[in-house]
């Protein structure tokens, strides 16, 4: 059990110096202001001055100094009865202005023209903690997005090929919460290293053996985690919605928010977003199963001698220490729909990562060009298995099934469905005291396999969790 599960959480008010209303330029007062994408600051469109809110460094720094739990302000539950509707009083004019906060947080006040913003969090989960500038401008987008497609454009659908065009792209910020972890874990099990290779003969046949030897494997450590990144829009928390390519959004991560910056509405001004939906409670499972796929890798680096992989029994991971932000993170997205016959239409999505350039998406797929295309290639190899002379009764099978592997290649490009955001990779850890207890068991003789029955030291588990296996998982 976590040693902070039944603490109440420290709670930051990152809004505590916020001011809803004008956000004024420091050089001439005016209020009309948006980012400049060249330089990721924001700029006055008045006077043309630029300037740079400070940065968001309120939370503790030194991940390994954690203890209990920690929150802001922006990531504290939402209040589901609480209104969207804010009303400003322009500090101009007088004249009150009223805002939906489930659509936008800035308005134009009607009779002075000046910009009103929110800055101040309302519990509808419309104003993070922070924000990552978008650094990309929309031409750089519409050329990576033009670049993607152009490699898929043989295959795909006819229709999309016509329709096909970046005008109609959008940069979207959305909602994700972050968490820094200072944890303990303890992993034991079996690994097994290999000491001989052989073949022996079944009949006319021949089949490989191995010799192991096997060893229980124990790794006790500390892992601080910086930055874990998971959405917080239950739309797009859900990767298997048969309905969206939800998977692509998720895929162009990670971002720099090392970089973010306080909220402040004029970060939006020209942009869509989507506000955060999801509370901290339900993303907690995932995060741990994350966290743990995060320790389990980072371990790896330790069990290079055991060739044939390790079967891990018990995994134990305590968190001593988090801190949880919410942030708004930007993305260049274009989107098709592609209409089935079923009525089942899909939503495509081609993203780009608006601060690294990263850039993922799905195609539609014209199925009868490729399924065409795949039985030549099937033709072909049967027919050049024809001609092939050997004492191997397994050479032909990749002949054979040329067709069905050249099928699913092409089909894994277009459509990307295995595409995700490597976390367990990606994230910034760093593993201390690391303790390691190897002990010689036994020698197996004769093994079929190539590695350990049970090998799970690769496996993953939170990047297949979404919101159906959290009620589980809570209980």
């Amino acid at each position: 059990m976590d040693k902070n599960s039944e603490v109440e959480p420290k709670v930051v008010e990152t809004d505590k110096d916020a001011i809803n209303g004008q956000t004024k330029c420091p050089k001439c007062g005016a209020t009309d202001i948006s980012t400049n994408l060249k330089t990721g600051l924001l700029r006055c469109n008045f006077c043309r001055h630029e300037f740079e809110p400070e940065k968001f460094d309120e939370m503790e720094t030194d991940i390994s100094n954690l203890e209990g739990e920690i929150i802001t302000s922006g990531t504290q539950d939402i209040d589901e009865n609480a209104g969207n509707i804010v009303t400003l009083k322009c500090t101009s004019c007088g004249a009150e202005v009223v805002i939906d906060a489930s659509e936008s947080t800035q308005a134009r006040c009607h009779w002075c023209r000046n910009m009103l913003s929110i800055n101040q969090q309302v519990p509808n989960g419309a104003v993070p903690d922070m924000t990552l500038p978008f650094k990309l401008t929309k031409k750089e987008a519409q050329t990576q997005i033009e670049e993607f497609v152009g490699k898929r454009k043989f295959f795909a659908n006819p229709k999309f090929k016509e329709e096909f065009t970046t005008d109609n792209i959008m940069g979207f910020y959305f909602p994700y919460m972050v968490v820094d972890i200072n944890s303990h874990a303890n992993f034991t099990g079996e690994g097994e290293h290999e000491t001989r290779r052989y073949t022996v003969k079944r009949g006319d046949n021949s089949e490989t053996r191995y010799d192991a030897d096997v060893y229980a494997v124990e790794r006790d450590f500390d892992l601080t985690i910086n930055g874990l990144t998971v959405e917080s829009s239950k739309e797009r928390l859900s990767k298997d919605d048969s309905t969206k390519t939800n998977n692509i959004i998720n895929s162009i991560m990670p971002f720099d928010i090392e970089n973010c910056v306080k909220w402040d509405s004029n970060y939006l001004r020209g942009f869509s977003s989507e506000k955060r939906d999801i509370n901290i409670d339900e993303l907690k499972p995932i995060v741990k199963e994350q966290a743990k796929d995060i320790a389990r890798y980072a371990i790896n680096d330790t069990l290079k001698f055991y060739d044939r992989g390790v079967c891990w029994r018990n995994e134990e991971l305590t968190i001593k220490g988090q801190q949880w932000k919410s942030a708004y993170l930007p993305v260049w997205l274009y989107s098709y729909q592609e209409k089935k016959k079923n009525g089942k239409n899909l939503l495509h999505y081609v993203a780009v990562n608006a601060r690294t350039k990263e850039t993922m998406g799905s195609i539609p797929i014209h199925m009868p060009k490729l399924i065409g295309a795949a039985a030549i290639v099937e033709l072909i190899g049967f027919i050049a298995s024809l001609f092939i002379k050997t004492n191997e009764d397994n050479a032909f099978w990749p002949l054979w099934l040329a067709g069905i592997i050249y099928y699913f290649i092409i089909y894994g490009k277009y459509r990307n469905k295995n595409a995700r955001h490597n976390y367990e990779n990606e994230t910034k850890k760093e593993k201390t005291n690391v303790i390691e207890n190897d002990k010689f068991i036994q020698h197996r003789h004769g093994l079929s396999r190539s590695e350990i029955d049970g090998k799970n030291n690769e496996r993953l588990g939170g990047s297949t969790l979404d919101l159906g296996q959290i009620g589980n998982l809570l209980r």
